[in-house]
């Protein structure tokens, strides 16, 4: 969790609040999409979290990118903002919030895959149709409206 969201949740509790970031949909040489096992939520979700101070959201996009898979991408090809009700997510500890996500396919993929920030127990690479059945909702929006 970074520092910021830290110091909120401090002044607020586990209260709503708005929590902007970026996801990343990664694909390898077989258009297969590269999928994240969460700690927390023991749900499968795409690569992806919340800005820092300071931050743009494409900085964002490629920081999560590397903390979350180890994976550094040429190019980060913007695709959309998301946000609204179907954007509210409540997390095992209680805490809530309201994402802004910013949506970036990369592209130019390098890198091995690593799970350096505890967040993941596994990432793996699904063909469309095999996607896991325990996906994340906000992953499962991404996908049904842009792959």
């Amino acid at each position: 969790m970074a520092e910021y969201v830290k110091e909120i949740r401090e002044l607020i509790g586990s209260r709503p609040f708005i929590l902007a970031g970026s996801t990343i949909v990664a694909q390898n040489e077989r258009a297969e999409i590269l999928f994240q096992h969460r700690s927390d939520t023991k749900e499968w979700g795409l690569p992806g979290g919340a800005m820092e101070i300071g931050e743009s959201l494409e900085q964002t996009a490629k920081r999560e990118l590397y903390e979350e898979t180890g994976l550094k991408a040429e190019v980060l090809k913007f695709v959309d903002i998301l946000s609204g009700k179907d954007f509210y997510f409540k997390y095992p500890n209680g805490d809530e919030v309201y994402n802004v996500i910013a949506v970036y396919f990369a592209e130019g993929i390098s890198g091995e895959l690593q799970m350096n920030d505890g967040e993941s127990i596994e990432l793996r690479y699904f063909a469309l149709p095999d996607i896991p059945s325990n996906l994340d909702e906000r992953a499962k929006i991404i996908i049904e409206k842009y792959i």
